[in-house]
């Protein structure tokens, strides 16, 4: 359906018929937290994606249509150019840092839409990214590879978007492949696929619709209490440089110099870090009951000891367990967003059901339901 809308509106824009390209969104099964300690993260893309038709104009300008806002914007290259419409500034973030690697791009034509849901923790804007990367890249016969692609996403975000991220949204959704997640070092940057066939069960988001205040806040004082726990094992561990490095015996050796909260942030941390390693060992074998019970224990420790979760998303946890669903947790970096489930196909039906019922009746609210399946990253189509 998009892409016959995108086409119909490129037509009637531009009078021209363009190329197609798309990059989806991502999903990550566990790892939460984990990146900024030097951890691992296993992502994969998902069947939701952006789509965008393109073509070259012969000209110095960008002239691009947001179909989904009904929205158009012009603008150039030069380092003052920078749109005004915060959807455009993601297109002109990949150009200028192109640019700045050195490409020569020229102007071109795009109409774009995407079926990525925004505010869910499915990374819509890396999606946007990805997607015009990879079109630009291919379209003028440029020779970035996908790695600095993503790098390419990411530095758009800490340089026009004003967001500090990481790398892993990017890179799921530039290294995506089907049938598989990825296990991403978030300090080597080293990758590998992990296998994920989950035949006879089901990979489904529920969104608690709710977005806290306190995210950005706590996002950085819990950072800060990584970094504080890191420093005093150094002290006795020069080798330790982040919390990745580091065990559970080297941080009971600083429980007395560290504050009782930073020491169970941290705990959680190392924690997870395993537990994203388990979870890979088990995926190689197959075993999907041993993958819900680490996402089990990954939102006790968001919950309890990592304090990033809330009412909403806890309630949601305690329907799965209740309805005897595999594994589910908060996915994302908590105080609201979505869970993610691993439910049997033959329990979906009567879990989705409960899970929305319950939840209206207390919120007052429904929550949005999401099945995701994992799929290629970003292509020409």
């Amino acid at each position: 359906m998009q892409i016959k809308a995108i086409q119909e509106k490129f037509k009637s824009l531009f009078e021209a018929e363009g190329t197609f390209y798309t990059s989806p969104g991502r999903i990550n099964l566990i790892g939460e937290h984990t990146d900024y300690n030097g951890g691992f993260v296993l992502p994969g893309a998902i069947d939701k994606a952006m789509y965008a038709e393109i073509k070259p104009n012969g000209t110095d300008k960008v002239r691009a249509f947001a179909l989904d806002l009904g929205e158009y914007a012009e603008f150039g290259f030069g380092e003052n150019d920078l749109p005004a419409k915060s959807w455009a500034k993601y297109i002109y973030g990949v150009c200028r840092e192109m640019i700045k690697r050195g490409a020569a791009i020229k102007g071109f034509d795009t109409v774009f839409a995407g079926d990525v849901p925004l505010g869910a923790g499915m990374s819509s804007s890396a999606a946007l990214e990805s997607c015009f990367g990879y079109a630009i890249n291919n379209m003028f016969k440029l020779w970035f590879d996908r790695f600095e692609l993503a790098k390419i996403g990411q530095a758009t975000e800490h340089h026009y978007v004003g967001v500090k991220c990481g790398i892993m949204d990017q890179f799921a959704s530039c290294f995506g492949k089907e049938g598989s997640l990825i296990r991403l070092d978030c300090r080597s940057l080293e990758y590998q696929y992990i296998p994920f066939n989950p035949t006879g069960y089901r990979l489904v988001l529920v969104n608690t619709c709710v977005a806290h205040e306190l995210a950005s806040s706590a996002y950085n004082k819990r950072r800060q209490s990584c970094e504080n726990v890191a420093a005093a094992i150094k002290k006795h561990h020069p080798e330790v440089e982040l919390l990745r490095d580091s065990d559970l015996v080297m941080l009971k050796e600083v429980a007395n110099e560290v504050t009782p909260e930073d020491y169970i942030r941290a705990e959680f941390v190392i924690e997870e870090i395993q537990r994203l390693l388990d979870t890979c060992a088990a995926l190689e074998k197959g075993d999907y009951e041993t993958v819900g019970k680490k996402m089990y224990e990954t939102h006790i420790g968001l919950s309890r000891k990592y304090e990033v979760s809330c009412e909403e998303l806890d309630f949601l946890n305690n329907i799965a367990r209740e309805c005897d669903v595999t594994g589910s947790r908060v996915m994302g970096g908590g105080f609201g967003g979505c869970t993610i489930n691993l439910v049997k196909d033959e329990l979906y039906d009567g879990f989705i059901k409960r899970a929305t019922d319950s939840y209206e009746q207390k919120f007052k609210m429904k929550p949005k339901v999401y099945d995701v399946v994992i799929k290629d990253g970003a292509r020409k189509l």
